[in-house]
């Protein structure tokens, strides 16, 4: 039996999240279609409820505490969660939804051109997509998977490896004609744009090709759209993955520089808390997603 006192109302804790997201109670007022008043009652219950201030009142400002903002950041994820539960069950009310978390690069360009063959062969289960760059607490988030880039080390899930992956060093082709690329030697003095995930790769590339990573740096990027523009726009020497670049190699916009598709630093993989393991869904999408591996091993 769950203790009532520490199951406030979604009312209460809808109110008390908007105000300490948007700083005020007016502000939360409008958002929620609510009288301010209605708002600041909502906030002083969910108070007296607890048993303990979740803001200091100065005159007309409410400051919340540090315990506050922590219970905000649960509560935030908690709503996230029954939302996307609400959805899915109105969206497919026999249950048949899987909520995934992939990388926005890998989520647009290979993942996205194959969902409608899932699609074709599960027409009862429907895929919710969200975009997470970095790792996370499956516990928290409420996801029933996520496609990541790494190794099989996510804690307390189970994995599947998608495939390795291979780099290319891209450039424009208007660089490459006034700093024209025969040997590694040749990238002295050209700016390597970066991308956080892969601290490692310049150094690797250079090994692998028999040279020395050279002094010259670039812009450093999060994520490999924006990253693949600046390639294009002649602002540096892309590392790109093999599955990103096709497009644009095959289109002329980059062209690739010494050895291409040289080994990366992880893989691509696809996880799960090990108590969804047994999703129906989820194990429909693995099926699927193993068989779509399996089609471009063999191409």
């Amino acid at each position: 039996m769950r203790p009532r006192r520490f199951l406030p109302s979604i009312s209460l804790l809808t109110a008390f999240e908007a105000v300490l997201r948007t700083g005020s109670t007016a502000a939360a007022a409008r958002e929620l279609s609510l009288s301010q008043g209605a708002v600041s009652r909502l906030v002083q219950n969910l108070e007296a409820q607890l048993g303990r201030n979740l803001f200091e009142r100065h005159r007309r400002r409410l400051v919340p505490t540090e315990a506050a903002r922590a219970y905000g950041r649960d509560v935030g994820r908690a709503l996230d969660v029954i939302q996307r539960s609400s959805m899915e069950l109105v969206a497919n009310p026999g249950g048949g939804g899987l909520s995934l978390a992939i990388l926005p690069a890998f989520g647009t360009r290979w993942l996205a051109p194959r969902l409608g063959r899932f699609a074709v062969a599960h027409p009862g289960i429907t895929i919710h997509l969200a975009t997470r760059i970095g790792r996370f607490n499956f516990a928290t988030e409420g996801f029933d998977a996520a496609i990541y880039f790494g190794r099989d080390d996510w804690q307390d899930a189970g994995h599947m490896k998608l495939f390795d992956e291979r780099l290319t060093a891209c450039a424009a082709p208007d660089l490459l004609r006034s700093h024209p690329v025969s040997a590694v030697s040749d990238m002295q003095g050209l700016p390597l744009l970066q991308i956080e995930t892969r601290p490692s790769a310049w150094p690797r590339w250079f090994d692998m090709q028999g040279g020395t990573l050279p002094a010259s740096s670039g812009m450093l990027f999060d994520q490999f759209g924006p990253m693949i523009q600046a390639a294009i726009s002649g602002l540096g020497v892309a590392l790109l993955p093999d599955y990103l670049a096709s497009a644009e190699l095959g289109e002329g916009r980059l062209v690739p520089l010494l050895r291409p598709s040289l080994e990366g630093t992880g893989a691509y993989w696809l996880a799960w808390p090990k108590t969804r393991a047994n999703h129906p869904p989820l194990e429909a999408f693995r099926n699927w997603l193993s068989g779509e591996i399996l089609l471009e091993e063999q191409k």
